[in-house]
């Protein structure tokens, strides 16, 4: 798999990505263009490594390498990059033949939307946008407000202090999904329980997805308030948030990957009750397959708990072993596939 290092600008883009690449399996740049079918991802804010939405992408691609020989390729974001970074990325990377491209997050769609139309025979996916569409842009959206749902019944039904915090990384309308659902969870468990939401930046300043010292802070503060369950879903910054309750002795809910299973938490894996998983890495895949099978998906393609595209993950043996809390998120869950239940999608 090529890895794309970070591009600081788009007049150095270009050289970056043909120049700056470590390889991954033993394959070289030369190697990788010139052998089998091809798929690239360009991350989020956060890139590989954060231990949630960005990983999780990854694996998808990982498996799509794996399981149906396909060269992978990987591009990096850079620090307060622009939109026109995000185009140049994006045309380098159709350019190079990949296909599909996929643009991990919602950040992506004006340049998908300008780079897209250029390229007809390239599927383009976008992860949890659907505002710009064509006939060849696959559009991967989640019910992110059903699983956070089930985060909130199982907040309510472990916290001792009734108190709960809440941490969205940057506060746009994607993030507040998750603080509604969580928040209607709760109440709808037990209404005597506070929940205290705080966002850690405000667009255009995405920090809040990026930097793990700010999500430390946030959930401290939670902390000297009795929270004693935080939800975060703030990217890469969540796992500030989840040394600091973990030091604590407090619950920790992750988001997007299972948080319990990610490597770089391993020291605080104890404290991670569940994680609202988003099924990031069967999208990912399952978009690269269809481009291989020659039935390229397009259009809104929706993952929620009907198809277990969220979740609660139960890794924690703590947590499987909760049944009362388990059966009341199990009832919860078929409550809103049955339409019981409607989850809200604002605050």
């Amino acid at each position: 798999m090529r890895r794309i290092t970070r591009i600081a600008t788009v007049g150095v883009a270009s050289a970056a990505l043909a120049l700056s690449v470590t390889a991954c399996g033993g394959k070289t740049s030369s190697d990788a263009a010139s052998d089998g079918d091809k798929a690239a991802i360009a991350y989020d804010i956060g890139g590989r490594g954060d231990q949630s939405f960005n990983d999780a992408a990854y694996a998808g691609l990982a498996k799509a390498e794996k399981d149906l020989d396909i060269n992978g390729s990987e591009a990096e974001p850079s620090d307060g990059e622009s939109d026109a970074d995000k185009v140049q990325r994006l045309t380098e990377l159709a350019r190079a033949g990949n296909n599909p491209v996929i643009g991990v997050g919602f950040a992506y769609a004006p340049a998908i939307k300008k780079v897209a139309p250029k390229f007809p025979k390239t599927t383009f996916g976008i992860i949890d946008d659907a505002s710009v569409t064509g006939k060849n842009i696959a559009n991967i959206v989640f019910n992110e407000e059903q699983g956070s749902y089930l985060a909130g019944v199982a907040a309510a039904k472990v916290t001792k202090t009734k108190t709960v915090g809440f941490i969205g990384g940057v506060e746009t309308p994607l993030i507040k999904k998750f603080e509604a659902g969580y928040a209607q969870g709760v109440k709808d468990t037990d209404p005597s329980v506070k929940v205290l939401p705080q966002y850690l930046t405000q667009p255009p300043n995405f920090d809040g997805f990026s930097k793990p010292d700010l999500g430390k802070a946030a959930a401290q503060g939670q902390l000297d308030k009795n929270a004693d369950v935080i939800y975060s879903a703030a990217g890469l910054a969540g796992s500030g948030a989840i040394e600091a309750a973990s030091k604590a002795k407090k619950w920790n809910i992750g988001v997007d990957s299972d948080q319990y299973n990610q490597a770089g938490l391993a020291n605080y894996k104890e404290s991670i009750l569940t994680s609202v998983t988003k099924d990031i890495e069967d999208a990912v895949f399952n978009l690269i397959k269809s481009v291989k099978d020659g039935k390229p998906q397009s259009g809104e393609i929706r993952y929620g708990l009907d198809k277990n595209g969220v979740a609660l993950s139960m890794s924690n043996p703590a947590f499987a072993d909760m049944k009362d809390v388990i059966a009341a998120v199990d009832k919860a869950k078929q409550d809103i596939i049955d339409g019981k239940i409607t989850v809200k999608t604002a605050p």
